[in-house]
């Protein structure tokens, strides 16, 4: 009979000390990278001709591009069956209204916080309307993702109001599509993406029924 000492201790699977500890630290990091490269580009001149314009458009593509891929990361754990990409779920939710946020301050700056004026232009311009409700989404879910909050909450209120991402990506998308006039490829292509991640949830929610 093998004694206790003679039974192989358990072999960690490869990688598994970079994913419990060094993924989140190299994911933050990426995702600082656009912000980075937006500042290196304002201090040499490389804006064009409307900096703010530049900017704003920047940060809104880069804001719907962290919401999507923070969407992705529950279907990718469906499909893979990887449980460690659910560990970046919220930090990549929040990288996505921090660019939002930075986004519509921009907008803000452009128009030198005249709230008047602000106003006018969230009543009148339709896409900017979709975009405000879609931050007005976001932002109890920025306001809610701390650990103390989540057990203040309860579990099921917490994913309750959570819910609020997926109209909040949808009102993204249509926000991008409102407020171009041409070339309508880059938002048909965010649409498309969020539309195959709501079937993956949809999929896996249906398969639990039958």
């Amino acid at each position: 009979m093998p004694t206790e000492a003679s039974i192989p201790a358990p072999r960690r699977a490869p990688f598994a000390g970079f994913l419990k500890h060094g993924l989140k630290p190299v994911v933050f990091a990426l995702c600082l990278l656009p912000f980075a490269w937006l500042v290196y580009r304002t201090f040499n001149n490389q804006l064009g001709a409307n900096p703010f314009e530049t900017i704003i458009r920047y940060l809104g593509d880069w804001a719907l591009r962290f919401l999507l891929i923070a969407l992705a990361v529950t279907p990718l754990r469906i499909i893979t069956g990887w449980l460690w990409v659910a560990r970046l779920r919220r930090m990549l939710g929040l990288f996505a209204f921090a660019y939002v946020a930075i986004h519509v301050f921009a907008y803000v700056g452009e128009h030198a916080f005249n709230w008047s004026e602000i106003w006018g232009d969230i009543v009148k311009r339709t896409y900017i309307t979709v975009g405000m409700a879609a931050l007005t989404m976001l932002t109890p879910l920025a306001a809610t993702s701390m650990d103390w909050v989540i057990r203040r909450m309860g579990g099921a209120a917490w994913r309750k109001l959570h819910l609020l991402v997926y109209p909040a990506a949808i009102l993204g998308v249509i926000h991008y599509f409102l407020m171009i006039k041409a070339g309508y490829q880059q938002p048909l292509i965010y649409g498309v993406i969020l539309a195959a991640l709501f079937g993956v949830r949809l999929y896996k929610n249906y398969a639990r029924r039958i």
